[in-house]
């Protein structure tokens, strides 16, 4: 059976049913984007952007500019007029010779730009070389504003070039060379998935838009993520503590406790067997204690920094020496978990109580003097703006610190997964690294806005002293032997301001090692793959650029010179420790159940 089309052609009967199979499925879509957008959950506009104070300032600069230097403001005019002149010129004569063909210039390489139409297509290859000639020109314009301060010029710089990512011509359909050719041989099917998974998304996030990066029915904690053994020892309402299995016959003496942070969940550290740093320290003959933070719902608005430390560190170091039956602990903190490490060891300090035998510090920043990436984030109005949410809320929601993190490498993490799921309709990757980044945790509003105020936006710890617990806690009470692993291309906590804390600090046996990559893959750096090389300097009386260019580069991972260096501090050999005793039954398998909690707002 054949039905007719206005053209006179002809629709085969099993394509027509395809054809309204596919409308049905839009129909039944389309209600449940209704339903979604229209329940979603709100957020303080203030998070969305700066106020108009910024680009008020940058337009008046920029006015200010032109009448001081004319010459310079119609120099950049000009050039970008030339660019689109000619760029018109030369993709009209090539289409007048009557080849659908661009022109034998196609432009500058750009890996959005992958697909060979936008160097050979007129009409594809002409979108692009305007965007890349209309972006270059914006930040010229940016660059060329000399009126503002340097922050607020680096404010203005990050978010115009968010409007030009955001304008790219791959992030639209008409544009997008990949997501048109993918349609057409699917009969369309690709952008029925494609809002699928845009809604699914929407759903899972009550109506914020934070893009699914990883298959998240890939994997199951326990199964195929987390699996190293161990059990839950102790529990109380900020954290499980978990004893892991020990595999060799003697440990050393001093156990350790390791704090992950509480933004993300612990097991980045075990995410599999090849990658896992839990598995190795047991395997190094450590008795490992790891902490699996809450995640905190509107009734823990209340609770702040201080309950982190008293029911957190001290409570797992407690716990961990009543069980190893030592006096003391080696403790590691990750990212914000160092940085509070740093001032739980002050605090130990001053209450003169020995319990921490030496400190590792993971991508730990304790000097937010120079706050990087993260400038246009700390001012007021977006503090203001996170203040009021947590207010509302009683949490600072993790989609909304999860937006923060993913728009710093926007078409990484946000628009190049987000062409690939929504025009593309393809399932994300079963990658755990992504799924591990996709499951947050919420900060309870009182800690959210004293790491906010206080640490990041005062730098009070480096500048004076953060006061907590009834103490006046400084880095220069830190005097235990410390080792400090920072990441060279850490856009979250980099290297130099982290060798920079670290300098500060009391202590006068200090190890500082700097590895390759990034704040995540490079502490998940396991010596198995010999993939990232690390630097070590003892001289960490230099700047920061005077310690790497007297560094010796290493080649490999610096898990085995940390390990070393932990032996060191772990003592002579035992017999190994089953998890639990007979004052800390097991309560559960690890990885327990609080890191199954998903957040929620």
């Amino acid at each position: 059976m054949t039905t007719n089309d206005t053209t006179g052609g002809a629709v085969s009967g099993e394509n027509l049913d395809k054809l309204n199979t596919n409308l049905r499925k839009v129909e039944e879509l389309t209600q449940r984007l209704t339903q979604v957008l229209t329940h979603r959950s709100t957020h303080n506009a203030a998070l969305d952007g700066p106020n108009q104070e910024l680009f008020t300032k940058a337009a008046t600069a920029y006015w200010h500019e032109a009448f001081r230097d004319p010459a310079k403001v119609m120099e950049h005019q000009l050039q970008f007029w030339s660019k689109s002149v000619t760029h018109f010129v030369e993709a009209q004569q090539a289409l007048a010779q009557g080849k659908l063909q661009a022109p034998a210039n196609p432009g500058p390489k750009d890996r959005r730009f992958a697909n060979p139409l936008w160097d050979t297509h007129p009409y594809f290859n002409y979108v692009k070389q305007q965007y890349l000639i209309n972006a270059d020109a914006v930040e010229q314009a940016v660059e060329s504003v000399s009126d503002l301060e340097p922050k607020e010029k680096q404010r203005l710089a990050y978010f115009s070039r968010q409007i030009v990512d955001m304008m790219a011509p791959t992030n639209f359909l008409a544009t997008n060379p990949d997501a048109l050719e993918k349609a057409v041989a699917t009969e369309g099917q690709s952008l029925i998935d494609g809002l699928e998974n845009l809604i699914s998304d929407l759903e899972a996030n009550n109506g914020e838009l934070i893009v699914k990066l990883a298959d998240d029915k890939a994997f199951k904690l326990g199964d195929n993520i987390a699996t190293t053994p161990g059990k839950v020892i102790y529990r109380n309402r900020m954290m499980e503590l978990i004893q892991y299995t020990p595999t060799t016959e003697k440990v050393h003496k001093t156990p350790i406790v390791l704090f992950p942070p509480w933004i993300n969940k612990f097991y980045i550290l075990d995410l599999k067997q090849q990658n896992s740093l839990v598995k190795w320290l047991v395997e190094q003959g450590h008795t490992l204690f790891v902490v699996s933070w809450v995640n905190p719902d509107a009734t823990y608005a209340g609770v702040g920094m201080e309950d982190y430390i008293e029911d957190g560190y001290l409570a797992a170091i407690r716990e961990a020496k009543a069980i190893a039956g030592q006096k003391q602990v080696n403790a590691i903190g990750y990212c914000i978990a160092g940085t509070t490490l740093s001032l739980t060891l002050s605090l130990l300090k001053q209450r003169k109580d020995k319990s921490i035998k030496s400190a590792t510090f993971f991508t730990a920043l304790t000097d937010f003097s120079d706050q990087g990436e993260f400038t246009p984030f700390l001012t007021d109005d977006f503090i203001d703006g996170i203040e009021a949410e947590c207010a509302d809320k009683g949490i600072l929601p993790s989609v909304i610190m999860a937006r923060t993190f993913t728009f710093l490498r926007s078409t990484d993490l946000v628009y190049t997964p987000a062409i690939k799921s929504y025009m593309m309709g393809e399932t994300p990757p079963a990658f755990d690294l992504l799924y591990w980044n996709g499951d947050g945790a919420n900060l309870p509003a009182k800690m959210a806005m004293q790491y906010l105020r206080g640490l990041c936006q005062r730098n009070e710890l480096a500048e004076g002293g953060f006061d907590l617990m009834g103490h006046h806690l400084q880095l220069g009470d830190i005097d235990v032997p410390l080792c400090a692993i920072a990441c060279e291309t850490d856009h979250i906590a980099p290297w130099k301001d982290s060798y920079r804390g670290v300098q500060q600090m009391g202590s006068k046996d200090k190890t500082f090692i700097m590895t390759q990559s990034g704040h995540i893959a490079g502490i998940v750096n396991p010596p198995s793959k010999n993939k990232y090389g690390h630097y070590t300097n003892e001289d960490l009386s230099l700047d920061h650029e005077a310690w790497l260019k007297a560094a010796d580069f290493h080649e490999g991972s610096w898990w085995p010179r940390w390990g070393a260096w932990l032996k060191k501090q772990g003592g002579a050999m035992v017999n190994a420790r089953k998890p639990g005793d007979s004052a800390h039954p097991v309560l559960e398998d690890a990885p327990g159940s609080y890191v199954t909690v998903k957040a929620r707002p």
